[in-house]
């Protein structure tokens, strides 16, 4: 018996939220998009949520269109007007430039707020009062700076390497693993080392649902604070921390 694995998760912000992403991973200036180079690398990751069969929202198949759309207009060649100069030929990219250059003025603003309310909660008042013993009081732990979309991309250079490329396996086994039982497995193997756990070892089996649990485990145990993702510098190997180490 075969059965559809679909797994909706919250934490995508939207195809615009990608594509910066990349820009901002391959260092591609903004204003001059190459689009070929995007696309590929756009679709990489629309491929690595359908092989997990994440339940995709339809936006980002809307902006995979508009890419390939884009693509396929750039390659056509140019008409040549006599009466309209070079300087007024219309850029296919311009409306994705600009969607692109609105939605990192709004995400740069969003981050300053959260800067500015993170700082005034670390402001307590309180009425004068005398103090016997001090309590020392431990840091907050803070995160590791990979997000989701890097996390995924560790997915699909996996497959690759591992050469999982033949459909997964989706047959449904009468045991199935929970997140919860996930959670406590890879905590239990990433509290081994300090130095911490490469991203692929988490991963030992190609079924889509063992797949799928981990990733979802991984990203629990994140929003809990109890592991955080690290890489060194982009594109090189993801390797999941404890907190408490």
């Amino acid at each position: 018996m075969n059965q559809s694995y679909h797994v909706k998760l919250d934490a995508f912000e939207g195809p615009l939220d990608l594509l910066l992403h990349l820009i901002n991973q391959y260092e591609i200036d903004i204003y001059d998009i190459p689009v070929s180079q995007i696309t590929e690398q756009y679709m990489n990751y629309i491929h690595t949520m359908q092989r997990l069969e994440l339940n995709i929202a339809s936006e980002y198949l809307v902006m995979a269109a508009t890419l390939i759309a884009i693509k396929s207009n750039m390659l056509l060649p140019k008409q040549e007007f006599n009466d309209v100069p070079d300087d007024y030929m219309e850029d296919p990219r311009e409306e994705l430039m600009q969607r692109l250059i609105e939605y990192r003025k709004y995400k740069e603003a969003a981050e300053n707020f959260k800067d500015i309310e993170t700082d005034a909660n670390q402001i307590f008042t309180r009425p004068p009062a005398l103090f016997d013993d001090i309590v020392s009081v431990a840091p907050p732990m803070i995160q590791g700076d990979v997000s989701i979309y890097e996390m995924l991309g560790a997915l699909g250079k996996m497959f690759e390497r591992k050469k999982w490329n033949e459909p997964l396996d989706t047959k449904v086994k009468r045991a199935e693993i929970s997140i919860e039982q996930r959670m406590e497995d890879v905590m239990r193997i990433v509290k081994k080392t300090k130095e911490g756990v490469l991203f692929d070892r988490l991963f030992t089996s190609n079924s889509r649902s063992q797949l799928v649990v981990t990733f979802l485990a991984l990203l629990e145990l994140m929003k809990n604070n109890e592991v955080y993702c690290i890489q060194k510098n982009h594109f090189e190997e993801l390797y999941v921390c404890s907190m408490g180490a």
